[in-house]
């Protein structure tokens, strides 16, 4: 086995990055399981004992989600209502065990098309803030995750938080994932959305993101667009077409064909549209059975 640290603090870590290549360990949920029986022969730096890189703090114009915060953490907030989308995401993690340990940053770094994660914090326009001993950056998340497995982390950086800029006042959110079951599963399509209203109740943003149906989960910029000016109110699914989803490219697998997943991620962005315009704001599970 290669060497072993476990700090008690970021600026611990990043001294100790310098001494040469480390695999950053946080929630472990991707790590052990794709590890398996074959020895482990890399250095690990544990981060699980930073308190520094775990919580959520409401800033003046925002938030920070630190990268150890749990997705057990995020549904377990006081959050507004715009977090909603978030929250339903993170209840589609795994299990109860999974969310407990599995990390914000673990999901953005595994960098799967099929993370659950990734499609709500892309409606948030989230930022990602990467720490390296020569000092920090932020990224868009939409520009952080760049294919399968890949990101724009650099080998000597690991991800010390999130940040979530304020929306309007108002904001709605909803998540929906289609699995072969109800639980517990790889999603075959995903989408997210995010709903911005003015005080008359006609839209002035909508972000819409949709995973599992590309290499990396990708917004509906087109049909973000078509809904500005909308009543935001019951009905509004109907104007969404085929022809809005043209950005993606589906693979098809076992789990379902090409097909299939363009025409399930066409209705469950209908869905999530018309969750996240209900005036009582009632969150549903996220789940759905198969269509």
């Amino acid at each position: 086995m290669g060497d072993y640290s476990r700090p008690l603090g970021l600026d611990e870590a990043l001294r100790c990055m310098k001494s040469g290549a480390w695999r950053i360990l946080a929630g472990g949920t991707d790590f052990y399981p794709a590890q398996g029986d074959r020895p482990i022969v890399e250095n690990l730096l544990d981060l699980t004992a930073i308190a520094e890189l775990r919580g959520i703090t409401k800033l003046e114009n925002g938030w920070r989600f630190g990268g150890l915060t749990t997705w057990s953490d995020v549904v377990n907030a006081p959050l507004p209502a715009v977090f909603d989308g978030l929250k339903a995401a993170g209840r589609e993690v795994g299990s109860i065990q999974i969310q407990n340990s599995g990390t914000l940053a673990g999901n953005i770094c595994n960098a799967s098309p099929a993370a659950d994660g990734i499609p709500p914090l892309l409606t948030l326009n989230t930022e990602v803030e990467l720490a390296s001993p020569g000092g920090r950056r932020r990224i868009a998340l939409s520009d952080f995750v760049t294919g399968v497995r890949s990101t724009e982390r650099r080998s000597d950086e690991l991800v010390s938080a999130l940040y979530i800029p304020d929306c309007g006042a108002g904001s709605r959110s909803a998540f929906h994932k289609l699995g072969g079951r109800r639980y517990l599963v790889i999603s075959i399509a995903m989408a997210a959305v995010v709903i911005v209203p003015d005080d008359q109740g006609k839209i002035i943003e909508t972000r819409i993101a949709v995973g599992s149906c590309s290499p990396v989960a990708k917004r509906l910029t087109g049909l973000e667009q078509k809904l500005v000016g909308e009543a935001a109110a019951s009905g509004l699914s109907a104007r969404v077409t085929s022809e809005d989803f043209s950005v993606l490219s589906p693979i098809g697998d076992i789990r379902g064909s090409a097909a299939y997943r363009l025409s399930a991620a066409e209705e469950l962005v209908k869905r999530a549209l018309e969750q996240a315009v209900e005036a009582d704001g009632t969150m549903a599970t996220g789940a759905d059975e198969p269509v």
